[in-house]
């Protein structure tokens, strides 16, 4: 039976193909979520719908597959404005979608270090640009996956693509920083979590083992659930709320961040 208090309640969920994303969407549609599953390609996110049709018994009216690769800032800016001429209320946004850095610096078309545009510009991006879908109805909130490894990391201001220098380590955790700290910004009532170190795409950045994605996703799943109260800029390290790095509560470096990143995906205010 689905939970009541999901049912009626509409989730995009980054990066929802496979590991935590597509666990995090599994989870929410059956308890009575629509979900807008998010894949790189058109047909990565029809297959994971199709997936969890077959195998979770899913309703398929509850998945609506959804398309952009994040490596291109115009195609988060389409799938941004499909989504709120489509659906003009949207309750949570779970920014998910994540890269483990390459081991050589890579540089995307819009000219950002790969990592830093795909884990936290093009979130920041499509959050700002589903802003009036978030705020139409009161209690919209924006969900960061982010990690603990953003305790490690401090944002070059002035080499954000780390050119000089790269380190692949260091530019995974600085995109996990910038997405912790923005979870700060004061336009739509945001949380941070790291949900434990899971056996994903993204472990060899942390560890030989880990939880399984479905556990990871559990502490996703908790902070979409409109019972459960939270407040703007809050970081929780799985179920339990912690301080996070004293950058991501700064209010000079959070507006520092908002300019960078409107500079860097080509937002003027």
């Amino acid at each position: 039976m689905p939970d009541s208090t999901l049912s009626s309640r509409t989730v995009l969920v980054t990066g929802a193909t496979s590991g935590i994303g597509l666990e995090t969407a599994r989870r929410l549609a059956e308890r009575g979520a629509t979900v807008l599953l998010h894949g790189r390609t058109a047909e990565e996110a029809r297959a994971a719908a199709d997936r969890l049709i077959a195998t979770a018994g899913i309703d398929a009216t509850q998945l609506i597959p959804v398309a952009a690769d994040f490596t291109r800032l115009d195609e988060v800016e389409s799938l941004a404005n499909h989504v709120v001429a489509q659906h003009p209320h949207l309750d949570v946004l779970v920014n998910n979608a994540g890269i483990a850095a390459p081991e050589r610096h890579t540089v995307t078309t819009d000219g950002n270090e790969i990592a830093f545009q795909v884990n936290f510009l093009a979130h920041y991006l499509l959050t700002c640009l589903l802003e009036p879908a978030l705020t139409s109805d009161p209690g919209g909130r924006v969900v960061n996956v982010s990690s603990s490894l953003h305790r490690t990391a401090n944002i070059r201001w002035s080499d954000p693509n780390r050119a000089r220098r790269y380190s692949r380590l260091a530019a995974y955790a600085q995109s996990q920083l910038a997405l912790t700290v923005f979870a700060a910004d004061p336009r739509v009532a945001a949380v941070s979590v790291h949900p434990g170190v899971c056996d994903t795409a993204l472990m060899s950045l942390y560890a030989h083992e880990g939880v399984t994605p479905a556990e990871g996703a559990t502490y996703v799943v908790r902070l979409c659930d409109p019972a459960v109260e939270i407040v703007n800029g809050a970081y929780y390290d799985r179920a339990e709320r912690v301080a996070p790095a004293p950058a991501a509560t700064e209010d000079r470096t959070i507006k520092r961040l908002n300019r960078l990143a409107d500079l860097l995906v080509g937002r003027t205010a």
